[in-house]
């Protein structure tokens, strides 16, 4: 069995305005840096054995302050766990979006959450494979764990309006070829859960 906890990465000034990022390249901001600080410190309770991220720059740095807490090297970037691309929707609110293209109207260029499960769930897997027995942190987006979380659970999870806070923590466990999820949202405070998941 193999443990992945995937983190969301710190808030940016686009988070804090409510535009869509996809994969706009947006850096984390001053609020978003204490957030994967504090991330850091809550797994600093945990046994980690590799830190792995998004290659966009804001899940990067959070990943780099989350392994500077763990005592990881750089985290390894993974292309297959790249936030969802959103097209022209990149940069609006919203309120915009529904106005441009409303509900059920496609909007040019936005990727399917099908679409991200069937490259991300193959990238995690293939890091769950090769680190049998071991707990990894990967760092991510809201979009992908998301789409992540509905795929395992048939669609319970999230719950309606239920959100993917910046710097939060999901588990998920590998075993018999399948990726479950664990807990959704893992408050920080419960930093014995961390202690917990050390396989």
């Amino acid at each position: 069995m193999t443990r992945l906890s995937l983190v969301r990465h710190g808030q940016t000034d686009w988070n804090l305005a409510r535009r869509i990022q996809g994969s706009t390249d947006v850096p984390l901001n001053s609020t978003g840096r204490a957030q994967a600080d504090a991330t850091g410190r809550a797994l600093a309770a945990g046994d980690w054995d590799a830190i792995y991220t998004s290659p966009l720059s804001r899940a990067a740095e959070t990943a780099s302050i989350i392994a500077g807490h763990v005592d990881l090297g750089e985290p390894t970037p993974v292309d297959g766990i790249a936030e969802r691309r959103y097209g022209e929707a990149e940069g609006l609110t919203g309120a915009e979006i529904l106005a441009r293209w409303p509900e059920g109207t496609p909007v040019p260029g936005r990727e399917t959450r099908e679409a991200v499960v069937e490259r991300a769930l193959p990238a995690l897997l293939d890091l769950a494979e090769h680190h049998d027995g071991e707990s990894l942190i990967v760092v991510s987006h809201g979009g992908v764990i998301g789409s992540l979380v509905r795929h395992v659970t048939g669609h319970a999870l999230p719950g309606p309006g239920e959100v993917i806070p910046n710097g939060s923590v999901h588990t998920f466990v590998y075993r018999d070829g399948k990726l479950e999820l664990d807990r959704f949202n893992v408050g920080l405070e419960e930093r014995d859960l961390f202690t917990a998941s050390v396989l």
